[in-house]
């Protein structure tokens, strides 16, 4: 290779690093600034917006944080929160599982209707449905509890393509197998499917706890009670008080993140091998 080969080489690595980065910080900004934002006084939180400096909080403090467990019962919110997602995602990853992989694998009458009845269905935005589905729960006597939240979430068609797509590139060969051994569908399906599956499940765990960890509006519609409001609810209450003091709420908002950070961090792994492998490729 010569040397001006070896060259070119390197500022085509250097402008690709450094335009990733320079792309990475600006997606990251806002959150940076909302975490300085947390630890500044009411008075100093728009200043300097117009320079590098109201990155860095000159008096730091986490008094901001006090007034928000002061205010907030956050171990309440918490396992509110965590608890009738933890129950969205069993079903979804359980039931929709199961459904991706008979459209995958099993051959049956309606099968290609039912796959595109499923693709146009995720087209169709909340917003569309979300009066309805309300007049529903009321109808049942379900505002103001957790069915309210999970029974409508149960079943998703994005759940069912992602895991139809990923299930699709399963050689028929490890299924034949285990027929050959003896296993049935549904002991194949658990002994052997899902276990080599892990990214495809960690990619719909994690798309639906963010989705759900950050739902406003639909339990803004169906849980009046303050003992079951969720962190988005919960955080509403420095928004309902003048006058507004948004030191709090960006300290709110930093609590409210750390879970998804969390998360994150520790599956971001698999959730970038599902998003390749269970590909939203045809």
């Amino acid at each position: 290779m010569t040397k001006s080969m070896q060259t070119s080489k390197f500022l085509s690595k250097f402008l690709f690093y450094a335009g990733n980065i320079v792309i990475g910080i600006i997606f990251v900004s806002p959150l940076l600034w909302m975490i300085a934002a947390s630890l500044k006084p009411e008075a100093e939180i728009f200043a300097n917006m117009n320079s590098l400096a109201t990155f860095f909080p000159v008096k730091a403090s986490l008094d901001n944080f006090k007034e928000v467990f002061s205010r907030l019962n956050m171990l309440q919110v918490f396992k509110n929160t965590f608890f009738y997602i933890a129950l969205i995602l069993i079903f979804d990853l359980l039931l929709n599982s199961i459904c991706g992989y008979a459209l995958a694998k099993f051959e049956f009458k309606g099968k290609g209707l039912m796959l595109n009845f499923i693709v146009a269905l995720m087209v169709m935005p909340m917003e569309a449905i979300m009066l309805p589905l309300y007049i529903e729960m009321s109808q049942l006597g379900w505002v103001n509890t957790q069915q309210a939240l999970v029974v409508p979430f149960v079943a998703k068609c994005f759940s069912i393509y992602m895991f139809r797509q990923f299930f699709c590139d399963v050689p028929d060969d490890l299924l034949e197998a285990a027929a050959l051994d003896g296993c049935g569908p549904v002991k194949t399906f658990f002994m052997i499917v899902m276990p080599i599956s892990k990214t495809v499940y960690a990619t719909v765990f994690i798309l639906d706890f963010v989705a759900h960890w950050n739902d406003f509006m639909w339990p803004f519609l169906v849980m009046t009670g303050e003992t079951k409001r969720t962190i988005q609810l919960a955080i509403q209450v420095f928004f309902g008080t003048q006058p507004i003091h948004y030191s709090a709420i960006m300290a709110a908002l930093v609590v409210s993140v750390v879970p998804m950070l969390i998360m994150f961090i520790f599956m971001q792994k698999y959730y970038i091998e599902g998003i390749a492998s269970s590909g939203i490729k045809g």
